[in-house]
């Protein structure tokens, strides 16, 4: 049995096919993921896993560089912007939630969790550990 954080058979094949620069999606239910977009999707119900549960349990195992999230988490839901700032120590570049949509069809993967608040979406840009 794999010893670690990510148990998930998916979540970790995608972590570790991660390469510098490429891009790693993780957000809400409601979140429209292109069909081309490989979707992770581990939403159970309402909350289930919550947004910032995956967010911190990827985060164990990928190395990042910088992260994007949508202009409109400023506004629109603040406080988890808060618990994104506490949790990660890269650059945070806001882009529009429109701009967000069409740059899922440049990530990996896409990761759906079950979080029900507006704008609860990431992209995570890999690093490198060296």
């Amino acid at each position: 049995m794999k010893k670690g954080t990510v148990i998930n058979t998916q979540l970790s094949q995608v972590i570790a096919d991660m390469g510098h620069f490429d891009l790693l999606g993780i957000g809400d239910a409601g979140m429209p993921v292109p069909a081309d977009t490989w979707k992770i999707d581990l939403a159970v119900s309402r909350n289930l896993p919550g947004f910032m549960d995956v967010l911190k349990n990827v985060l164990t195992e990928l190395q990042i560089q910088k992260v994007y999230l949508a202009e409109e988490i400023k506004t629109q839901n603040p406080k988890q912007l808060e618990q994104i700032q506490q949790l990660i120590d890269v650059p945070i570049v806001f882009i529009p939630h429109d701009q967000m949509k069409k740059d899922l069809s440049k990530t990996k993967a896409f990761i759906r969790t079950g979080e029900m608040t507006p704008y609860a979406n990431i992209l995570l840009e890999s690093g490198v550990t060296f």
